[in-house]
């Protein structure tokens, strides 16, 4: 019994004890209880925080000034028609002179003594260039040297102190990154329009040169670009050139959502060569590809569907002497990922004959880095400067002599190279670009005067010999 009231009277005293305390720190009445502040913050822009979309305006101003409109005119060839005295004095014609077509189009100005770069198709076979700047002077212009292989072309204008735009790396242009588009579509000078880049190395199949020379590997924005647009500059934000724009994805010939730009890599090497030699100096790696999908990895037991792969291999090629094999796998140029053939084309195409790139391969898995030193068409490093340009253009061709390196290959002491040909007399029968005249009716032929003075007294015709490149030997019959 007296253990029970000890329990009884401990617990009396705990319940006076907890009453006590909650006395003393029961809150007045009236008070109210704060509860624990959460940290939050204001959603207004800061300087600590970046803006969701880029200021244009500062790229939009270096850009418009230096890009400048492009106004072509091209002869059309003469019609005939029936003179009204052929009823009474039998069957005549008389020669009916036609009024020139035009063109318009945008080119940008690379450096400020007057050299514009434009695409080839704005300004190619034009009988009379009128270039117009941003402050509304005009000039006459002259055609540099053109590259149907990449649809660009080189322009001057004879001035001083022009605004320019510096070329950026087009290698470091990133998918989602904004661009600007500066041109004259429809003739409406200095237009800015934006968007971003939606995809790299697009092959578009618009250029399909016969000899297979094209290169595409476009930069693909949806910024909106129209005709007139060609030739005009792709720019970053910081105001840099990336790209030249020269064409539209559109089943109207209307901006309908994606345009596609000429990387600034490949557009800088271009409108250098044609500043320096007059024509591009091309390199060759001299390899055969297939670009790697799927069904080739399984195929070749490859881990995955990754880079191009090397099918076959040109016999005293670049690529033999670097020791590239069938069944490489190029996973890289210079550090750069390769995953496509435009990607390959791209970035074979900013070198010159001579230069050694280091190209990296998987070869059965494992990753093997080749110095190869890059050749030109004719399998030899020479860089070729056109002296003048020599164009005969009944023959549809442009020739230049041939170059002592590649005479010393092919065991010949002369001759005049095909390096553009176009529909004409020689294409008619035959003969394709890169073929070497070395003579005419058994006359040797060293330079386009050679060949305009052996053709002119021809009546019946000629026999035109010759060798490619490759060694082949080849004969042709030309009538008049």
């Amino acid at each position: 019994m007296k253990r029970y009231l000890t329990y009884f009277f401990t617990a009396f005293a705990g319940a006076i004890l907890a009453l006590g305390l909650y006395r003393a720190f029961e809150p007045s009445k009236g008070s109210v209880v704060q509860p624990v502040a959460i940290p939050v913050q204001q959603t207004s822009y800061s300087a600590a925080m970046p803006l969701a979309a880029p200021d244009f305006v500062d790229a939009a101003n270096q850009s418009v000034h230096a890009v400048v409109h492009i106004m072509a005119e091209w002869e059309q060839k003469n019609s005939y028609y029936d003179d009204f005295f052929s009823l009474f004095d039998g069957y005549r014609s008389m020669p009916q002179r036609r009024a020139p077509i035009s063109g318009t189009g945008s080119g940008v100005i690379i450096s400020p003594d007057g050299y514009i770069v434009t695409n080839n198709h704005v300004v190619q076979d034009a009988s009379k260039l009128e270039v117009t700047l941003n402050d509304k002077r005009t000039f006459p212009a002259k055609v540099v040297g053109t590259d149907p292989s990449t649809d660009l072309a080189l322009i001057k204008i004879e001035s001083n102190d022009l605004p320019s735009l510096t070329f950026g790396n087009s290698d470091d242009v990133k998918v989602g990154e904004w661009v600007l588009a500066v041109g004259n579509p429809f003739n409406l000078t200095s237009t800015v329009t934006a968007g971003i880049v939606s995809a790299k190395a697009r092959n578009i199949n618009i250029l399909n040169n016969n000899d297979g020379s094209s290169i595409e590997s476009f930069i693909q924005t949806d910024a909106a670009v129209n005709r007139g647009n060609s030739g005009g500059a792709l720019v970053n934000t910081r105001g840099e050139l990336i790209g030249i724009n020269a064409a539209i994805a559109s089943g109207t010939g209307y901006y309908a959502g994606y345009s596609f730009a000429i990387p600034a890599n490949i557009a800088r090497k271009v409108a250098h060569d044609l500043m320096q030699f007059g024509e591009v100096q091309r390199a060759y790696i001299g390899i055969q590809i297939r670009e790697v999908d799927a069904s080739l990895a399984d195929e070749k037991g490859l881990d995955q569907p990754r880079g191009v792969y090397v099918a076959g291999v040109i016999e005293n090629s670049s690529a033999s002497k670097a020791g590239l094999k069938v069944g490489d796998v190029i996973v890289g140029i210079q550090g750069n990922s390769i995953n496509s053939y435009s990607e390959l084309q791209e970035s074979v195409a900013q070198y010159s004959p001579g230069d050694e790139i280091t190209i990296q391969v998987l070869r059965t898995k494992d990753p093997v880095d080749l110095k190869v030193v890059l050749t030109n068409e004719s399998g030899t490093t020479a860089r070729v400067k056109r002296e003048e340009s020599e164009s005969l253009s009944d023959l549809g061709v442009s020739l230049r002599p041939v170059d002592p390196e590649t005479a010393h290959k092919l065991g010949i002491n002369q001759g005049a190279e095909i390096y553009e040909l176009r529909s004409g007399k020689l294409s008619g029968i035959g003969i394709r670009k890169g073929f070497i005249i070395t003579r005419i009716d058994r006359k040797p032929v060293r330079s386009a005067d050679d060949i305009r003075k052996l053709l002119k007294p021809a009546q019946g015709g000629v026999l035109i010999e010759g060798v490619y490149p490759n060694g082949v030997r080849a004969y042709y019959g030309l009538g008049f």
